[in-house]
Parts: structure tokens; C-alpha cells; sequence
């Protein structure tokens, strides 16, 4: 009787740190990757946002994609911002980034099709990250605003799709002021 006590008593103890060891690991991963969804609104107004002189005027339609490396929506929305490279570059899209200033990151080799533009007018304005311009064909900012609502971005809840179908197919867009709620990090003004 003594033999099976102590098998019992044995399997309950290496059952309990068992569990006391998937409770640690998962309070671990909990802790350093998983991040509770705050819903922060923003609204942005592309008033202020002008392309470079080398840049501006007639030509291409332009996504420039403006971007926190230490903002942890950006993770959300670089898989959607891969897609629309690979599908919109072979129709004439161009694709730029604009790193916050003093930041330091870099963007994951998918997104090295991405042109780098160091300064945006305007840009210091911008309210929150991550964020997208497109400027169509004529030069003109058509929409200003964030890639989606909500804590994910994709294609099927993006803003982006439409309105570059919609310029690709020559129809106007008139989209620069934007209230979304979404999870974005703030993108602060300088102080100079």
C-alpha cells in the first residue's frame, strides 16, 4: 500500500510544477508579446503634407507610408502593406516611407521595394502612426489617413484598396481628413 502512496504523492508533485512551469512560460510570453488593445482615436488632416519638390507634380500615383519602428501597430499592418506592393507596383504605383524622426529602425526586407524619404513637409504634424498618404497622378494628395480601423489591417477592412482602385481607374478622391479609432501610437510635433 506504502508504494502506491508514494507514486500517487510522486506524480501529484511533478503535476503541480508541471503546471507551476506552463503558468510562468505563459505569464512570460503574456508579458513581453502580447499587448491589450487600447482603442485611441485619432484624426488626421493632410492639410499641412506636401510631397518633396523632386517628387511633386504630375506623374506616378504615391503611397508614402509614415512609420514608428517602435510602435507595435506597425507589426499589424506590414504583412497588408507587403500585399499592396506586390499588387500595385506592376500597375505604377510608387511606394515611399517616412521614418519618424529620430527613431531608429528599419523597415523588414519585404517592404525593401519602400523609397525612403527623409524629409516630408508636414509630416511633423501628423497625429499618430501608422499612417498613409497617396498623392494621385495630377500631384494632388487624395487621401490622408490610416490604413484601417480597429487592431488589425488587412484587405478586407483597409481604406487603401478603394481608393487606389479608384485612381487607377481616373476617378477623383477627395479624402484628406480622417477620425479613425484604430491602434496607432502618437507621432508628437517637435519642439523647436
Amino acid at each position: 500500500m506504502r508504494p502506491a502512496y508514494r507514486t500517487t504523492l510522486l506524480a501529484s508533485l511533478l503535476a503541480l510544477v508541471c503546471a507551476g512551469l506552463l503558468w510562468a512560460a505563459y505569464d512570460w510570453f503574456q508579458g513581453r508579446y502580447l499587448r491589450a488593445f487600447s482603442s485611441h482615436t485619432a484624426v488626421f488632416s493632410g492639410d499641412p503634407l506636401r510631397l518633396p519638390d523632386e517628387l511633386a507634380g504630375p506623374g506616378a500615383i504615391r503611397l508614402v507610408h509614415f512609420w514608428d519602428p517602435a510602435c507595435p501597430c506597425n507589426v499589424g499592418n506590414q504583412q497588408h502593406l507587403t500585399e499592396l506592393v506586390e499588387q500595385y507596383v506592376p500597375q505604377g504605383v510608387e511606394f515611399y516611407a517616412v521614418q519618424k524622426s529620430g527613431s531608429h529602425g528599419q523597415l523588414p526586407g519585404t517592404l525593401s521595394r519602400l523609397k525612403t524619404i527623409t524629409v516630408l513637409p508636414g509630416s511633423e504634424q501628423i497625429p499618430a502612426s501608422p499612417a498613409v498618404a497617396i498623392w494621385d497622378r495630377s500631384g494632388r494628395l487624395a487621401y490622408f489617413g490610416p490604413y484601417s480601423e480597429g487592431l488589425t489591417c488587412n484587405s478586407s477592412n483597409s481604406f487603401i484598396e478603394p481608393i487606389l482602385q479608384a485612381l487607377n481607374e481616373g476617378r477623383a478622391v477627395n479624402a484628406t481628413h480622417t477620425l479613425a479609432v484604430g491602434c496607432y501610437c502618437p507621432w508628437p510635433a517637435e519642439i523647436k
